[in-house]
């Protein structure tokens, strides 16, 4: 891998009418397949229509390798509750959905999933869902888990339609999460009522009140909580959808951050928010109410190298790669449902600087520390969160893949790069047969060939990368034409033909980024305080004399035993490379140090 040398820092009249008005709302509103055309502003393609190639399969490929090892076949995946550390249906639920995802990038068949799934129902008690049977009291890490079981059994139904696997999904929602319902508005959210400071890398019962039996993962109920949100969008019945709203009214009291509440549970119950909102039509006041909680999260739960505080505001913690994918599948629902560019600028660093970092040689994801000021380097907490985080990593790998195209109407959006084939045929009549190669993010430039002649082709967007990107030509057939950026995007409208040719070259500027986190960023932190900080409004970020260094959107760090200053980094001594890396063996050594904040 290439590193830098040098550097510089640069808005009816009549009565008929009104009928013809009322038909068009209900039409705009109408779902389809769980998500509503008038809320999304684009929609994913298929994974099945995409042909991953390059660095991107490599990363499937080796994570469906590892989810394929005898950890996770038949006979090792089912856990009682006490191998599972409290946590029924979570590894199981997990396994699926990473399998799942897996197979629909790669296109591959998994060998052992079939089989599990046939085993499943062996593994039900007596009211159809995973786990003990606790008449009158509430685990929040067995709503956890039984989510995850949700969300993979959805998956799968989804993909292959199996009436088998829906009676599960039924019996898990209706036996587990409406039996609960009442009980979640007594779920506590104060934060004198929940235990902060203390938890391991894998959450534990750590007290009872009233009839909750309460998690070191705080806030885990609403990991449940998008497990059933989905099964609703299948189900369509209303009792579930009494017990999501239940739990949605709690969510949107807390204060995460008072709260200290882990940050994976928010994130995925913020993901769960916005799939609700998809469903039943409601496009602004959930939409704004993520987007506000997204704001505190980047602020007070972002890492610098935009991974994640395992809790809010608890710097002294390490990473974890579920909540990691997760802010990179919401930034980018985010950008789906606003075309904010920005949140597509946070999934790209996220997937370079974040997921990349932490997938490790085997194809799994472990877990780094929290870089900061005192100790700024990044180094590996865990080589691999086996019980949880690799099986994320199919479905986050999944979800990049299945991101490498949108669709808005006649419109082919382009917001990543990278190597891969695709066919599109979406419901618009939007017909494409596209090849795309880049260097990215190593290098400016993205290749678009139009195999066939497409259908209802009227214009392409590729994502100009404004922030962190100069100097960009258009070409088209070799021929350099004037280029026009709107949102972000660089916009081509005109006929396009079998063979055309298209080239997006642009150079990635090395640049200085102040730091996320507020407490940091204005020297409150000095290293060997611990958790309880607090949040001062009037704080302005940036007074910091730590920062990063990036190019384009790779942050980039030296590897040295002793801090480094900018006059030393980039130097031959001391050569700046970026932390991402293709699951390099030596990253996940006890050795490796990398320095990404300097003075």
């Amino acid at each position: 891998m290439k590193y830098i040398k040098s550097f510089k820092i640069d808005r009816i009249s009549v009565p008929s009418n009104f009928f013809m008005l009322i038909i068009c709302l209900i039409t705009f509103y109408l779902p389809l397949n769980g998500q509503n055309a008038g809320l999304l502003k684009f929609h994913s393609v298929k994974n099945e229509e995409i042909q991953i190639k390059g660095d991107l399969a490599k990363r499937l490929n080796r994570n469906f390798n590892r989810l394929e090892e005898e950890k996770y076949q038949p006979e090792h995946v089912f856990l009682t509750d006490k191998e599972s550390g409290g946590w029924p249906g979570d590894t199981e639920g997990r396994t699926i959905l990473g399998l799942v995802m897996d197979a629909r990038a790669t296109g591959r068949t998994p060998e052992y999933l079939q089989t599990i799934i046939n085993l499943l129902p062996e593994h039900l008690n007596a009211d159809g869902y995973m786990g003990e049977v606790h008449p009158g009291i509430m685990d929040e890490q067995q709503l956890s888990g039984n989510g995850w079981m949700l969300r993979g059994l959805c998956e799968y139904y989804l993909w292959k339609k199996d009436d088998g696997v829906l009676k599960i999904i039924k019996s898990i929602a209706d036996n587990l999460f409406v039996a609960g319902k009442s009980y979640y508005n007594t779920y506590p959210i104060k934060p004198e009522e929940r235990e902060k400071g203390t938890g391991e890398m894998s959450g534990s019962i750590h007290s009872r009140l009233g009839n909750w039996k309460l998690s070191t993962d705080i806030g885990c109920l609403f990991i449940g909580m998008d497990g059933l949100i989905q099964a609703y969008d299948i189900l369509r019945e209303e009792g579930i959808k009494d017990a999501i709203i239940e739990i949605i009214e709690k969510f949107q009291m807390v204060d995460f951050v008072k709260i200290h509440a882990q940050t994976h549970a928010t994130l995925t119950g913020l993901r769960g928010l916005i799939r609700y909102s998809d469903i039943i039509g409601e496009g602004t006041t959930y939409i704004n109410f993520v987007e506000n909680v997204w704001g505190l999260y980047k602020e007070w739960g972002m890492t610098e190298n935009y991974e994640n505080y395992n809790w809010f505001k608890r710097y002294d913690t390490w990473t974890e790669p579920c909540a990691i994918i997760d802010s990179y599948m919401l930034a980018v629902q985010l950008w789906q449902h606003t075309g904010k560019v920005q949140y597509l600028e946070d999934a790209e660093l996220i997937y370079y600087n974040a997921i990349a970092h932490t997938q490790r040689v085997n194809g799994g994801f472990g877990c780094d520390n929290c870089p900061v000021p005192g100790d700024p380097y990044l180094r590996i907490h865990a080589y691999e969160a086996h019980w949880c985080c690799t099986m994320r990593g199919g479905e986050g790998l999944g979800r990049i893949a299945g991101n490498s195209y949108f669709t808005n109407g006649s419109t082919l959006l382009v917001p990543f790069f990278g190597d891969n084939t695709a066919r599109i045929n979406s419901d618009t009549g939007l017909k494409v047969d596209i090849s795309q190669t880049s260097g990215y993010p190593f290098s400016g430039d993205v290749k678009l060939v139009l195999n066939e002649e497409p259908e209802g082709l009227n214009s392409i967007k590729i994502f100009g990368n404004i922030k962190w990107a100069r100097k960009h030509s258009l070409h088209i057939n070799g021929v350099k034409i004037p280029l026009i950026i709107k949102d972000g995007f660089v916009v081509i409208e005109r006929p396009f033909r079998k063979g055309d040719i298209i080239e997006l070259r642009f150079e990635n500027i090395v640049h200085k980024e102040r730091l996320l986190n507020n407490d940091i960023a204005v020297g409150k932190y000095s290293g060997s305080s611990k958790s309880n900080l607090s949040s001062n409004s009037n704080n302005k970020a940036g007074t910091s004399e730590f920062f990063k260094i990036m190019k384009g959107p790779l942050v980039m760090g030296v590897l040295s035993d002793k801090p480094i200053r900018l006059k030393e980094a980039g130097s031959k001594q001391y050569p700046l490379r970026p932390v991402y890396h293709l699951m390099d063996s030596t990253v996940a050594g006890k050795c490796y140090k990398k320095q990404i904040l300097f003075k």
